[in-house]
């Protein structure tokens, strides 16, 4: 089932890249006391994420701190090695890449996507929330193919 508006993140560990290597972070308590604006792609470095998802939060940040938003964070299927390279080359430090190496983030929000049909292996669907204290206030989940609603301008919008 997929998480909903009023429900809690589910406490799960990610990984975020750190000068010294990959650092632990709990979900539970990352989030904590913080209006976020989180998205989640299907893999750094794939053509819509890297031309469009990522440039987008990159480009509207200013925009959605003014409207509120403590933190921005883009989560993937990658490991935080893959994401801290991802964010040199094409991110900011405006976003901060959470790795959900084995999905278990995806899977605990209800938004796994299975990719192996074409070698990609297992992924998270392409979203973005906005999380307030650790609560849910907007879901955008994309329909298969899709680049719309979990867009940073979508995002802007709602708030």
């Amino acid at each position: 089932m997929t998480i909903a508006v009023g429900e809690k993140l589910p406490d799960v560990k990610l990984k975020k890249a750190g000068e010294n290597g990959p650092e632990d972070v709990q979900t539970g308590d990352y989030f904590k006391g913080k209006r976020v604006a989180l998205f989640s792609v299907p893999g750094a470095f794939t053509p819509t994420c890297s031309a469009k998802h990522l440039p987008g939060y990159v480009e509207k940040a200013g925009e959605l701190k003014a409207k509120g938003v403590d933190e921005i964070v883009c989560t993937a299927v990658n490991d935080a090695f893959v994401l801290g390279a991802w964010n040199r080359a094409d991110g900011s430090s405006d976003v901060t890449m959470l790795a959900d190496g084995n999905g278990d983030f995806a899977k605990a929000l209800g938004l796994p996507l299975d990719l192996t049909g074409g070698g990609l292996g297992h992924r998270g669907q392409r979203f973005s929330l906005l999380v307030n204290d650790g609560v849910v206030e907007q879901v955008n989940v994309e329909a298969a193919g899709e680049f719309k609603v979990s867009s940073a301008e979508h995002l802007l919008e709602q708030l």
